[in-house]
């Protein structure tokens, strides 16, 4: 067995985006581009990430203001959610593709992920970048998890799904200890929700996000999302 092996950067992109701090007051900095691997980091590292308007297939760019984070130290564990923990298994990057045809199973309300952005993270995956986390039984069903993109200590959710109780929770709580414990810093959830607020989410001005995602991309990326060789 070798030592575990660093993600793949992909060519640069081609594109230039303008500013995160240019976004109107919907929180889009512009409409375009692709979701090539090479962009999609960009626009990471950059502050942004990619949604499609109105289940259209027009490409907008975000970067809303507020922020919302979960802070690595502040997620709320519940007594209920504690006891579910004890109940599963928590696994990372077993069933990537499974996850995320969960996440975007076109029955669910809201539902975003189209066949472009499942082809995109997908490739991200294989190179390293896009992780699972999942939930699963003790006798082998996987019941909920969530998908994300990793680059030094932050980490972008993207997306979760349960078909149990509480089972998108746990694989949250699996994340935030992976986190943790490998010395990432800043956990990106874009926008926050009552479901999140609940879990400890809260809203940060853009300007204090960009100023800790610049200090999350200096830092090492944690070990559990290196790949293996």
């Amino acid at each position: 067995m070798g030592d575990a092996l660093d993600p793949v950067e992909p060519p640069p992109t081609r594109w230039a985006f303008p500013p995160a701090t240019s976004a109107d007051e919907d929180g889009i900095v512009g409409l375009g581009a692709d979701l090539s691997p090479g962009t999609l980091l960009a626009a990471y590292r950059q502050g942004l990430f990619p949604m499609h308007i109105d289940r259209s297939r027009r490409l907008a760019w975000w970067s809303p203001d507020p922020r919302g984070i979960l802070p690595i130290d502040g997620l709320c564990v519940s007594r209920s959610l504690a006891k579910s923990c004890r109940r599963y298994d928590v696994r990372v990057d077993t069933a990537f593709v499974d996850v995320i045809d969960a996440c975007g199973d076109p029955s669910r309300p809201g539902g975003w992920i189209n066949r472009d952005i499942r082809s995109a993270y997908l490739r991200l995956h294989a190179l390293g970048w896009a992780h699972s986390v999942e939930t699963w039984t003790a006798d082998g069903y996987l019941v909920g998890g969530l998908y994300g993109v990793a680059i030094g200590g932050l980490f972008a959710g993207e997306s979760m799904f349960h078909t149990e109780r509480d089972t998108s929770k746990v694989a949250l709580v699996g994340l935030v200890e992976h986190l943790r414990a490998g010395g990432a810093t800043v956990l990106d959830v874009q926008w926050t929700t009552p479901h999140l607020r609940s879990l400890g989410a809260v809203d940060i001005p853009r300007d204090e996000y960009l100023r800790r995602l610049a200090e999350a991309l200096d830092r090492p990326l944690p070990e559990v999302f290196r790949r293996s060789p």
